[in-house]
């Protein structure tokens, strides 16, 4: 099969385009053939081996965590599926490629497209173990940043539905379309702080970190000097700040309730994350380049 393959931590230029083996469903395990594949930030970050004391990655390694596909083979056991199910989730195996062994997935609903159910799974994932780990209830005041991101568009209108009110951080030029999700935005940068402040008199009662790039300080500023409900899933120095970076460990269960309630908001068009732009597999490079080079509003989909 083609895929996407990198045998050293490097930039785009260690990505290369060719045919590696397809893999082989193991007992219990299901083969997808990919048709859409969702490009996140932890794609390059793992590429140049930024975070590999969260993420340790074998050589050679094939990008990407979330897809969307139809399922090709089943391993010896495998009685929720059948051949021919559409479906979306996450891949152990790396997305980037035709053909991919998955890992939680769901069946995909029938008037959602690929492209729609693969902006998904991570943003949506996620958002509810994040906000989870910060016990966000209704009423409640949200300083989100990165909020014009894919993971913060989710978290924006998941936050607006369950009645909290949502700071979101972000350059002016997206500063309408987060009005358009619920949000009341705030430009990024130099007075960050007194900014939030007049846009919440209230206070601010948790922060979520989608962005990194020296947000911490201010947040633990903005609560008080308090820690317990700041969540990161893009600083990976939060310890140094006593901060929780959170990066997986969802169980199984709940990832597949989680998609499973996503992909039917996504049907029902109450949950929307726009796609920027797609690439053909071979250029997967070119759609990692754009990702590192921020200010993405939205998700870049590789098509298979």
């Amino acid at each position: 099969m083609k895929a996407i393959i990198y045998n050293e931590f490097g930039g785009p230029d260690v990505l290369t385009f060719g045919e590696t083996g397809k893999p082989v469903p193991g007992a219990g395990e299901v083969r997808v053939r990919v048709v859409a594949v969702g490009v996140n930030p932890l794609d390059y970050k793992r590429r140049y081996g930024w975070v590999e004391e969260f993420y340790p990655t074998t050589f050679p390694a094939v990008p990407g965590l979330e897809f969307a596909g139809v399922v090709d083979a089943l391993g010896d056991g495998v009685t929720e599926f059948a051949v021919g199910d559409e479906v979306f989730g996450w891949t152990r195996t790396g997305a980037y490629a035709e053909y991919a062994i998955a890992g939680d997935i769901v069946r995909k609903p029938a008037g959602l497209s690929f492209e729609a159910a693969a902006t998904l799974p991570v943003a949506g994932e996620t958002t509810r173990r994040v906000f989870g780990l910060l016990g966000l209830t209704a009423g409640e005041t949200l300083l989100l940043h990165g909020a014009a991101g894919a993971v913060g568009q989710v978290a924006v209108q998941l936050a607006v539905a369950l009645g909290a009110t949502v700071i979101g951080t972000a350059s002016p030029a997206n500063h309408d379309f987060l009005r358009g999700l619920g949000a009341v935005p705030v430009a990024y940068g130099d007075g960050l702080a007194d900014r939030v402040r007049a846009a919440a008199p209230q206070g601010v009662d948790a922060v979520f970190d989608a962005a990194g790039h020296g947000t911490l300080p201010v947040s633990i500023e903005l609560l008080g000097g308090r820690t317990d409900r700041i969540v990161t899933i893009a600083a990976t120095d939060a310890a140094s700040y006593g901060v929780v970076f959170s990066g997986g460990g969802t169980p199984p269960e709940e990832v597949r309730a989680g998609l499973v309630e996503h992909g039917r908001l996504a049907a029902e068009g109450r949950l929307h994350v726009p796609v920027v732009e797609t690439f053909p597999l071979a250029d997967a490079a070119k759609a990692q380049e754009l990702s590192e080079a921020g200010h993405v509003r939205g998700k870049l989909i590789i098509t298979v």
